[in-house]
């Protein structure tokens, strides 16, 4: 055995030994490089995925957080304007009106209305393709549909059905239930595509006698709209199902109902012919089962065509009974095309440094080689007694000293041994050399993955920028709504003051039960109950919220009043509605027209006819009507002075004349105007006013605002029953 093995290694050729070992150094290398390479990249795509997975799912609860907390919301306000009167449920045309306001408000909701229990409901909204706003009216089981105008009027009526809502669930489950809920989502076999949610809210008179239901819907094909938008990846699908598998909304526009013989019916996603729906529907139920079973956020893999998919399961429910497991679902080829296309070019990049490497390996060692092998034929003929042999010189500056020494070996054979020593000290110098470029070339890989370490993290940071300016553009689009919709979070803020003061109630009813039954409280206790004076906060703190209320309302109609009044977007020449402009205006001297101090409250009648909209500057009109109020407003508080028992009126009346003018009138009953100063209130700067009360440009600017901006005229008629200012504009 021994034998054997020493005549391998005899046999060994001195090209293989240069050539191996340098080839298996730089194949071991490239091959790690390559390796860790290809793990590092797919753990971030790991990491990538799952960012980006659950900051979907994150955006996607925040959407159905707020989205379907706008109907409660609704419900909630609607339920406090029944406890004020504000909403008369027995004049179902004032209630149509009020729900006809509230939907130019929340443009997102598909109805609100109501239904009592005598039978009687009415509502307002988009429940029939292509007639817009409807208004609906139930009555001795039959269903009213009617279009309304711009200005909530009725036009035609353009449906009729029968329909007893005691019947339906979204009014018996609210009925049983007592508190706020969600109905079951339904859909309407009379109208295609009318797929809903309705969040419904019961009505209790003062004696908490249940009267009726009031809800409001939403249309689910808007969810399927924002997750259409939302595009978490170039080929990312979200899906949003509930606990038994009926379909809610998609992000693959795959229909979330089917029509079956003249029935709607809603699509489980264990039974659909969508091939990717079908297979993920597939690995669900062989994985969990029972979608009930779910808990807590899953994040999961399978595989569909052969190509790996990640999954993440999140659950979303409310506090009104909704139960939704929100699915997304991302293949791996989104975040690996980049990873893969730098992987190729490592291999191909480290294939080539392999293939340049054998080369090199191959002439280093036929340089070397040759000359040495020409040496050892030498050396064999010498020690055979041949000393008449002649190396010839070579390139390599070792091998030619060597060669050199060689030559001189048969004339001087000591000269030639110590020749052979330098040689071999020579030869172990290049063997270091040789040491040396390799761990040249050793740094220069590590350098080399170091650089495909940097790109692949500047990779990632790029990806996170990407993800970080969807999430700025998504919050600015949100910022600009807000900006748009003022009064959303003065309604809001109002809608939850009844929380406020509801939470603030079970508090305090909490304190009462500790003083119930532990009647004796410890000495601290008892100190700290008086020093708050608890007593005393009990019967403030309702007065407390009951002024937060009437505050918050309060901004409300002055923040619609101020924008309306002040019409900045509406400074150019243009047609506008003549009655908005003076209900604005009175809203602004709300403050005046009540109850003062030293007078009572002033009566403002309107007379209002049906005026066409008249081309006119709207912000310059209001001011009109503004001065000319202030006036009238001024006259009457001279009035409460001298006649103090009298009672304060300002008629306003509005005609359209048959030579095509618009005709305002505002009266009062005051004391009315002198005759010699009749001829002078439309003068510049003239006043009948103390010194530092007024400029006394009111009129004037009115007069120039009439005359010369609008081409009418402004009338002033006066006697000791009142003044009547008549304003005249060309339609």
């Amino acid at each position: 055995m021994k034998k054997s093995v020493t005549k391998i290694s005899q046999n060994i050729s001195l090209r293989l030994v240069l050539i191996i070992p340098f080839v298996l150094q730089i194949f071991a290398a490239v091959g790690l490089v390559g390796y860790f390479s290809f793990i590092n990249g797919q753990k971030a795509v790991n990491e990538l995925s799952v960012k980006v997975m659950n900051e979907t799912a994150n955006r996607v609860q925040q959407h159905l957080d707020s989205y379907l907390d706008i109907p409660h919301k609704i419900n909630k306000i609607n339920i406090n304007a029944i406890e004020r009167g504000e909403l008369n449920l027995e004049d179902l045309e004032s209630a149509r009106y009020y729900f006809w306001q509230q939907s130019q408000i929340f443009k997102d909701v598909t109805y609100i209305g109501f239904g009592l229990d005598t039978g009687q409901g009415t509502g307002v909204g988009y429940w029939l393709p292509g007639e817009g706003l409807l208004s609906e009216e139930i009555n001795n089981g039959k269903s009213y549909s009617y279009a309304i105008d711009s200005k909530g009027n009725r036009r035609k009526q353009v449906y009729v059905t029968e329909y007893d809502f005691k019947k339906d669930g979204w009014y018996t489950d609210t009925k049983l239930a007592g508190k706020p809920i969600w109905s079951r989502i339904y859909t309407s076999e009379s109208f295609d595509g009318y797929v809903a949610a309705s969040a419904n809210y019961p009505i209790y008179d003062k004696n908490r006698q249940f009267i009726g239901v009031t809800g409001v819907d939403l249309h689910l094909s808007d969810i399927s709209s924002f997750l259409e938008k939302l595009q978490p990846s170039p080929n990312g699908k979200i899906f949003i199902i509930e606990r038994d598998g009926l379909l809610i909304a998609n992000s693959i526009k795959y229909p979330n109902f089917k029509k079956e013989k003249g029935e709607i019916k809603r699509l489980s996603y264990l039974n659909s012919n969508h091939p990717f729906l079908n297979t993920t529907a597939t690995f669900l139920q062989k994985n969990f089962g029972d979608l009930k079973a779910i808990k807590g956020k899953q994040s999961i893999s399978f595989e569909f065509n052969g190509e790996p998919h990640h999954i993440n399961i999140t659950p979303w429910k409310d506090e009104y009974g909704l139960d939704w497991l929100v699915i997304v679902v991302m293949p791996e080829s989104d975040f690996m095309a980049k990873i893969n296309a730098n992987s190729r070019m490592t291999i191909l990049l480290c294939f080539a440094a392999f293939i340049i490497a054998i080369i090199l390996g191959i002439i280093t060692s036929y340089w070397i080689q040759k000359p040495i092998s020409n040496l050892t034929k030498a050396s064999f003929a010498i020690a055979s007694g041949n000393l008449e042999q002649n190396v010839k010189p070579s390139r390599l500056k070792e091998i030619k000293i060597l060669a050199q020494s060689f030559n001189q070996m048969a004339a001087q054979l000591k000269t030639a041994f110590n020749e052979l020593k330098i040689t071999n000290l020579k030869l172990e110098k290049t063997n270091h050399e040789l040491e040396k470029n390799n761990t040249e070339l050793e740094n220069r890989v590590a350098e080399r993955t170091k650089e495909l370490q940097n790109i692949i993290e500047e990779l990632k940071q790029m990806q996170a920028q990407l993800v970080q300016a969807e999430k700025m553009s998504s919050l600015g689009q949100m910022v600009a709504g807000i900006a748009h919709e003022i009064n959303n979070p003065v309604s809001f803020i109002y809608g939850n003051l009844s929380h406020a003061k509801e939470y603030t109630q079970d508090l305090l009813k909490l304190v009462e039960l500790y003083q119930k039954y532990y009647p004796t409280p410890e000495v601290e206790i008892e100190k700290e109950i008086k020093n708050i004076e608890l007593d005393f906060l009990k019967q403030d703190i309702t007065k407390i919220h009951d002024s937060m209320g009437n505050g918050a309302e309060r901004i409300r109609d002055i923040v619609l009043g101020l924008r309306n009044f002040s019409r900045l977007d509406e400074a150019e020449y243009k047609e506008a509605n003549i009655h908005e402009g003076i209900d604005s205006t009175l809203m602004i001297l709300e403050h005046r027209l009540k109850q003062q101090f030293k007078r009572p409250s002033i009566q403002v009648i309107k007379q209002y006819d049906n005026l066409p909209s008249v081309k006119c500057y709207p912000g310059q009109l209001n001011q009109v009507f503004m001065n000319v109020l202030v006036n009238a407003i001024d006259a009457l508080d001279e009035l409460a002075i001298s006649q103090p028992d009298k009672k304060l009126l300002i008629r306003i009346s509005t005609q359209f004349s048959n030579d095509k003018y618009v005709v305002i009138s505002i009266k009062d009953n005051g004391l009315g105007i002198p005759l010699n100063i009749q001829q002078k209130i439309f003068d510049p700067f003239f006043t009948t006013k103390p010194v530092g009360k007024g400029t006394g440009m009111g009129l004037s600017i009115s007069y120039q605002i009439i005359t010369e901006k609008h081409g009418g005229t402004l009338e002033c008629v006066s006697s000791p029953e009142g003044t009547s200012f008549i304003i005249r504009i060309p339609q």
